[in-house]
């Protein structure tokens, strides 16, 4: 049997859909799975022991080079996906996107959410078979597995988080930074400041306080950033520690992910970074203000997370009014102790 994942973006969101893998692989050893993702999330997935191949789209590209250039994309993504024959398509995206290569992938069972718990609602044309979820699929990782689990119903491995494969090369290039870095001893912790929506942020005063209390504690932070944006903050909160910290140098996507599953605890907010380090078995903390942490944490005993304590809280807003008294309800006494928590777990 050969069947599609069609879960184009975001990096987080591909992560959170990564369980479906081994659910399926449980349910009928033989299968066959590709996946269609987005070009800059495919080497999260290059050489997955579950994924015999992976589509590539460039949808961002597309558009920026004009309509024609989006029509050729689309139209010869859709021709690779049909020589494929699949059997069934798992449309795990639930948006407009994901819906016309669901429609036109060729397989004749398309499975999707129902009108209650789709993103966009021209999806629902894409799809024949329409999966309603229960209250025991909030969590966004259990909406996947509800598609999953319609399709092929006898599974026996229901995972929280991952499987996610290392890659070895960016292992031991990881390996050699930390030793470079007299960082081959822990307790290693790596701070991320950086999320893709404003309201997802804490504050870089908290991110400072947290790190030099950290370090006030024996242990030096590893900051981690992926833009100029964010390689600015991390370097104020270095300097905030008198540059007591280690600014982490940017690299691959297999190379950060190997970092995280190096390290001993991964702190940041509602970003890929924290449920990477999930899918890797790396325990995190996580600050969650504009998104809901019951929905979007990772779970499992090495996983800690914290809610805006605000009433509005999570609101779903990218941007905010509030924002600054969001960002102050969740404060550096009520999330160290969680951090101190973690890291007994891995003395």
């Amino acid at each position: 049997m050969n069947i599609l994942i069609v879960k184009v973006s975001a990096l987080g969101d591909v992560v959170h859909a990564l369980p479906v893998l081994a659910w399926l692989k449980s349910a009928q050893s033989d299968v066959q799975i590709d996946w269609l993702v987005e070009e800059s999330f495919a080497p999260f997935l290059d050489a997955h022991p579950m994924v015999r191949h992976l589509h590539r789209i460039n949808t961002k590209a597309w558009r920026r080079d004009g309509v024609l250039t989006s029509l050729k994309g689309f139209k010869q993504t859709v021709a690779r996906l049909r020589r494929e024959q699949y059997d069934l398509v798992l449309d795990l995206q639930g948006n407009a996107k994901s819906g016309f290569f669901t429609l036109f992938c060729g397989a004749s069972k398309r499975y999707g959410f129902d009108k209650d718990s789709v993103r966009e609602t021209p999806n629902l044309l894409a799809t024949n078979r329409k999966v309603a979820l229960d209250d025991q699929a909030f969590h966004i990782t259990d909406r996947s597995l509800a598609i999953a689990k319609a399709a092929l119903p006898h599974g026996t491995e229901a995972r929280l988080a991952g499987p996610l494969p290392l890659d070895e090369a960016a292992q031991q290039s990881v390996r050699s930074i930390l030793q470079e870095k007299d960082l081959s001893s822990g307790p290693l912790v790596v701070l991320h400041y950086g999320t893709t929506w404003e309201t997802k942020l804490w504050s870089l005063k908290s991110w400072q306080t947290l790190a030099s209390r950290l370090v006030e504690q024996g242990v030096r932070p590893i900051l981690t950033w992926g833009n100029q944006a964010e390689a600015d903050a991390v370097k104020a909160i270095d300097q905030s520690t008198g540059q007591r910290c280690c600014i982490w140098p940017r690299g691959s996507l297999k190379e950060l992910t190997a970092l995280l599953a190096e390290v001993d605890l991964v702190v940041g907010g509602d970003t890929g970074p924290i449920h990477i380090a999930a899918a890797v078995n790396t325990p995190t903390v996580s600050i969650f203000r504009a998104t809901d942490a019951a929905r979007n944490a990772p779970r499992g005993e090495m996983h800690r997370s914290i809610q805006s304590r605000l009433d509005c809280s999570p609101c779903l807003k990218k941007q905010c009014d509030r924002d600054a008294e969001c960002c102050a309800s969740i404060t550096v006494e009520e999330l160290l102790p969680l951090v101190d928590q973690a890291l007994q777990t891995v003395e």
